[in-house]
């Protein structure tokens, strides 16, 4: 397809499908950093990047408003958003109420296939951090608490920690210190394999606090308060 084309989008299908791509794209840009809090989002400018309509723009953007990664001065004018100490300060209290409890009912729910997948993404973890490729570090790191949530066998659960994913790779690239997260999750690791909910749960709750308080000095240079 040369520049300037566009993708047929007149069926719902088809439209739909392009939605999710623009939308992924988009939010994989800001997830790594290409676009920044700020940074101006021009429907034209991104139809054309994507060889689509600006149908399926204007629905992308929709979404990851919702998500909380854009927003609309005007408009006309949709920017990157900018995370304020409060927006990062609910995400970690929502994670705090939601992945202590999933880390609980995953020791509780222990099986060992499910053990085998958590151990392959240590082991994507730890090659990302020794290869230097943050991306690939907190998308396995991603899809270590994602799994964990799975393990916990609660739909509702899952689904509401479904949205909030995106955002918490996006905050996590900012901050993340691969090294220790690693450690951090082979220790939540250990206490899930071991069937003991009340220490995976004391583990993960030290976990979700400690980010919580990296992120807030890391990123506003204040500290937390509880």
């Amino acid at each position: 397809m040369t520049q300037g084309q566009t993708r047929d989008t007149t069926s719902p299908t088809g439209t739909g499908w392009l939605r999710d791509q623009v939308c992924e794209g988009i939010r994989d840009q800001i997830i790594g950093g290409t676009l920044k809090p700020g940074d101006r989002l021009v429907e034209r400018d991104v139809a054309e990047e994507f060889g689509v309509s600006r149908i399926p723009v204007r629905e992308a953007i929709r979404i990851l408003m919702s998500e909380g990664f854009l927003q609309a001065l005007s408009p006309r004018r949709i920017v990157v958003k900018e995370l304020s100490r409060q927006d990062v300060a609910n995400l970690f209290d929502l994670r705090e109420a939601l992945e202590v409890l999933a880390a609980r009912r995953a020791a509780e729910n222990v099986d060992e296939d499910q053990l085998r997948q958590m151990q392959r993404l240590l082991e994507s973890a730890r090659k990302a951090t020794l290869a230097g490729r943050p991306e690939r570090v907190s998308r396995a790191n991603t899809a270590f608490h994602h799994h964990i949530v799975e393990m916990a066998g609660n739909e509702l659960l899952a689904a509401t920690l479904e949205p909030l994913e995106g955002r918490l790779r996006w905050l996590f690239h900012q901050i993340d210190d691969p090294t220790s997260v690693w450690e951090e999750h082979r220790r939540l690791y250990e206490t899930i394999a071991a069937a003991d909910p009340e220490a995976a749960a004391a583990c993960a709750l030290r976990h979700v606090r400690h980010y919580r308080e990296v992120a807030l000095r890391l990123l506003f240079d204040a500290p937390d308060t509880y």
